[in-house]
């Protein structure tokens, strides 16, 4: 299946790139997904701990299963001050 990656803040410099179109096996899960992208950029494994997921409007963990077509945006936590 095919899956969109949207990255924002930092991760986008990471893996030099907003969008990112992936192909996973069917039943693929969020954390599946990640672990494919770290070992594309090894560098994302600095942000393993405290990265967002989001499919539409609603955060995802990591057990979530992934359809054919879903965007996944992958996300630093929001520093403040």
């Amino acid at each position: 299946m095919k899956v969109r990656t949207e990255f924002y803040s930092r991760l986008k410099e990471i893996v030099d790139a907003c969008v990112i179109e992936l192909s996973l096996p069917q039943n693929a899960t969020v954390n599946d997904l990640f672990e494919q992208l770290k070992r594309r950029d090894p560098e994302l494994r600095d942000f393993d701990k405290s990265v967002l997921f989001g499919i539409g409007v609603e955060f995802v963990d990591r057990n979530h299963e992934l359809k054919d077509g879903d965007t996944v945006a992958i996300m630093p936590p929001v520093q403040g001050g």
